[in-house]
C-alpha cells in the first residue's frame, strides 16, 4: 500500500509558477513509477506528466511540455511538478498517482492522492 499526499496548490495569476509536492508514504517509495495528472471542472481526469522510478524518463502530455518539470527526490519519498507560464486552462485539481510501472502510471494507477487545487486568474 501506498499513501500520496499532494501540496502547493493555490491561487496565481496567468504567467505565474508553483511548485506542487507529492508526499508518499507505506512501501518503497522509490520502487514505484509516479505521475501527476489534473481533472478540470466538468471534464475528465486527464494525465499531465510521470517518471520512472530510477529518473532516468519522463514523460509529458504535449499541452505542458516546455511549461512544466517533473521531479522526484526518492531520498525524501517526494515527488514534485514545477509549473511555469501558467495559462488559465491549467486551472484543475491535481493529483499525484503511482503504480509499480511507467506503462501503468500513464494509464491507470493503482494509488492516488486527495488531490490540491491549482487556481489561475486571467
Amino acid at each position: 500500500q501506498v499513501q500520496l499526499v499532494e501540496s502547493g496548490g493555490g491561487l496565481v495569476q496567468a504567467g505565474g509558477s508553483l511548485r506542487l509536492s507529492c508526499a508518499a508514504s507505506g512501501r518503497t517509495f522509490s520502487s514505484y513509477a509516479m505521475a501527476w495528472f489534473r481533472q478540470a471542472p466538468g471534464k475528465e481526469r486527464e494525465f499531465v506528466a510521470a517518471i520512472s522510478w530510477s529518473v532516468s524518463s519522463t514523460y509529458y502530455a504535449d499541452s505542458v511540455k516546455g511549461r512544466f518539470t517533473i521531479s522526484r527526490d526518492n531520498a525524501k519519498n517526494t515527488m514534485y511538478l514545477q509549473m511555469n507560464s501558467l495559462k488559465p486552462e491549467d486551472t484543475a485539481v491535481y493529483y499525484c498517482a503511482a503504480d509499480r510501472t511507467l506503462m501503468d502510471v500513464r494509464s491507470s494507477p493503482d494509488y492516488w492522492g486527495q488531490g490540491t487545487q491549482v487556481t489561475v486568474s486571467s
